[in-house]
């Protein structure tokens, strides 16, 4: 589904919605695979700011699907099936994976950008419909661009590190 258009409708808010969900679980689920992937020599050898970043980076999502789901718990909308929206994400967001970049910051970096931009698509996708919807549009654009801002401080933080690397 494109964010070039309007959301004119509950459902199709809902299903813009259900993706953010879908794409935090995707930054969740890549920051805990690097963690993972490390062997236990390198997981000592990790620098407290990374540590600390992929730890955050798992917390925040799990905080931004809370709020997302609290949005569309509240719109008069049917529910997607998940696997549709697996999908959508999939093909949109997730046509790279945590090995196609060289190292941990680069794929974190890419995963913050990525939902920086989605969050930052959707509130201008809504600032530019008319439509009404079942819950309150100053609610739901507050609680969209505080996840922005939180993605926007991921991407100065991952780059900050990055730049201290070097």
């Amino acid at each position: 589904m494109s964010l070039a258009t309007r959301v004119g409708s509950d459902r199709q808010l809902a299903r813009l919605l259900q993706i953010g969900v879908v794409l935090e679980e995707v930054v969740e689920a890549r920051a805990y695979h690097h963690h993972q992937s490390l062997s236990a020599e390198e997981q000592a050898e990790l620098d407290d700011g990374i540590e600390h970043l992929l730890e955050h980076a798992a917390e925040e999502s799990a905080d931004h699907r809370k709020r997302l789901e609290s949005l569309i718990d509240d719109l008069d909308a049917e529910s997607i099936a998940f696997e549709e929206i697996e999908a959508l994400v999939d093909g949109q967001y997730g046509q790279t994976k945590p090995e196609d970049f060289d190292g941990i910051l680069y794929d974190q970096l890419h995963s913050e950008e990525t939902a920086y931009k989605f969050y930052d698509d959707l509130i201008g996708a809504i600032e530019g419909s008319d439509a009404e919807f079942g819950i309150e549009r100053e609610r739901l654009l507050e609680t969209l661009r505080g996840i922005r801002a939180e993605e926007e401080e991921g991407v100065r933080e991952v780059t900050e590190i990055m730049e201290e690397r070097e």
